[in-house]
């Protein structure tokens, strides 16, 4: 029986039909990019203290009223206390000068009973200020940002196993519209509490989106043209919303207006819905053979090229009409040994990629006082390696890829320890490059992860794949903590989990140049520890069918 690959050969790789179904998809997760990093200036804690009321104060009692402490040779200003005000007041009316016949130190200090003043040199306002989320109730900031990443999990997990039950079609648009809906109803938060909720939905859409459209374009997509879609294509839609959001944020420095301008510019995408199709391979999963004909026949009149009388002749339409629908679920990624292997194998590594991604890309958000220079460099240094992943998996075996990338990111954090304090831009230069190398290699996982489950199950397990990792994005903040402990800590536990989760993708599968499987049985089998080279199997001509065809 012809595989889906070869029934739709006579439409070519990059026609008509295949470029708009790429660039729109592609379009489509730039507000993936935008949502994920959002809080970044959201919830930036502007230069804060304590109000002073005015009245009843000289010029020297107001400036004095608020204690100072030396941070890294530098006078600043306490954030959360302020010397007593009816004490300031008597001395102050008594004639008192601070500093001159007044020792501050011996002064009774309270805490912000009147609130706070907040800086307005880089931010007009953000969360923090609009809601006071400083001093006692400072927790409430990181919670924000896990309650969100939760929702992202939430979503992942349930997303993936609704497009297969569904269609990949209907979860995608819903996951976009889930998205822009919250985003907009945020800017009506009259709380912390309800915005914190609203967030939580928020997140739900989030990553949903990216896998949907992951998936949709994997399937509908063939040959060189999947490759760049799934490794470059998705991942520079993300960079290219990721590098837009400091510009957004720079010009409008107020959240709500922020939260207004993201979302109102989401609508872009709802005329989508007319030009990107149903997959047609999920359609054949489900039996519906005339409606997946259909779109193939629309698409060879996009591509000016005749389509033939039978065009899936293999599959028999009465029959799968008639034969009961085969459901499937999460379950059945560990009904037996060689599928829960790879599952346990694909989310630890996906974990621990992401887990690497996001507490580099939290450490080095800092790399410059302007956080809009800082988000900005964020961004563009992921460019670069999504380049990479494209090449790699246009070129180089999956194992390989995968354990490279792994290996890359460990080498650089393991050095760091060693590089003198004399030297910090070597530091630096080797954290980005682990940055780098950890950012490569969660692109490749996407695609690797939809290549080696079948139809029936590749949203499922690409799903549960994506949550496992999106835990990661959880746990980061803490690990980033541990280094008031000890400063190199977490370079040697993201080292580590690196060089462990290269050990254990030595038994993947090999997926290159191969297409993708439709059914269970035609799933890649757990491979024994070899060196992750080419095998017999894997010559240079079943390689080189990548460049020729089918993945």
């Amino acid at each position: 029986m012809k595989d889906y690959t070869h029934s739709i050969a006579f439409l070519g790789q990059w026609g008509r039909f295949q470029q708009v179904i790429f660039f729109l998809l592609c379009i489509s997760i730039v507000p993936n990019g935008f949502g994920a990093f959002t809080l970044v200036f959201l919830m930036d804690m502007p230069n804060h203290h304590c109000l002073v009321p005015e009245g009843n104060l000289t010029e020297e009692w107001h400036e004095a009223i608020i204690p100072m402490k030396m941070v890294n040779g530098k006078q600043e200003r306490i954030s959360c206390s302020r010397y007593k005000l009816d004490v300031v007041r008597n001395l102050s009316a008594q004639g008192f000068v601070p500093g001159r016949n007044v020792n501050l130190t011996e002064l009774q200090q309270e805490r912000c009973v009147d609130g706070w003043s907040y800086s307005k040199d880089i931010y007009q306002s953000t969360l923090v200020s609009e809601f006071d989320l400083v001093c006692s109730e400072q927790w409430k900031q990181p919670f924000t940002s896990t309650v969100f990443y939760v929702g992202v999990v939430f979503g992942s997990f349930f997303a993936g196993q609704l497009s297969d039950r569904f269609g990949r079609k209907p979860v995608l648009f819903a996951t976009m519209a889930v998205q822009t809906a919250f985003t907009f109803a945020q800017i009506f938060s009259v709380s912390w509490l309800m915005f914190t909720i609203l967030l939580f939905f928020n997140g739900l859409g989030q990553m949903s989106n990216y896998i949907g459209a992951l998936v949709l374009g994997a399937e509908t997509l063939t040959g060189n043209v999947r490759v760049l879609y799934s490794s470059l294509g998705t991942c520079l839609g993300f960079a290219i919303g990721y590098m837009m959001l400091p510009l957004f944020a720079y010009f409008i420095r107020d959240w709500k207006p922020l939260l207004v301008a993201l979302s109102v510019s989401s609508l872009v995408y709802l005329p989508f819905w007319w030009f990107i199709p149903e997959s047609p391979l999920w359609l054949l999963s489900q039996g519906r053979v005339e409606e997946a004909e259909a779109i193939v026949r629309k698409a060879a009149k996009w591509n000016k090229v005749q389509a033939p009388r039978v065009i899936f002749q293999d599959y028999n339409v009465d029959e799968t009409k008639t034969r009961p629908k085969e459901h499937h679920s999460v379950l059945d990624l560990v009904r037996n040994s060689q599928l829960r292997v790879l599952t346990f194998i694909l989310c630890l590594v996906s974990f621990n990629m992401i887990f690497g991604y996001y507490s580099l890309s939290l450490n080095t958000a800092h790399l410059h006082a302007d956080p809009y220079i800082s988000a900005f460099l964020s961004a563009a240094v992921e460019v670069p390696a999504y380049i990479s992943s494209w090449l790699a998996l246009r070129y180089l075996p999956r194992r390989v890829a995968v354990i490279g990338t792994l290996l890359l990111e460990a080498v650089p954090l393991y050095l760091i320890q060693l590089v003198p304090q004399s030297l910090p831009n070597l530091a630096l230069s080797l954290e980005m490059f682990a940055k780098y190398s950890i950012t490569t290699g969660s692109s490749l996982m996407f695609a690797y992860i939809a290549e080696l489950y079948p139809t029936v199950l590749r949203n499922t397990a690409t799903g549960i794949c994506s949550t496992v990792s999106r835990l990661g994005s959880c746990f980061a903040p803490m690990l980033l903590q541990q280094s008031m402990y000890y400063k190199y800590l977490p370079y040697i536990i993201l080292a580590t989990m690196a060089a462990v989760s290269a050990f254990a993708a030595l038994f993947l599968p090999e997926s290159f140049g191969k297409p993708l499987p439709e059914t269970l049985q035609q799933m890649p089998k757990i491979e024994r520890l070899k060196c992750p080279c080419i095998t017999e199997k894997e010559t240079p001509k079943a390689a080189g069918a990548l460049l020729e065809g089918p993945l």
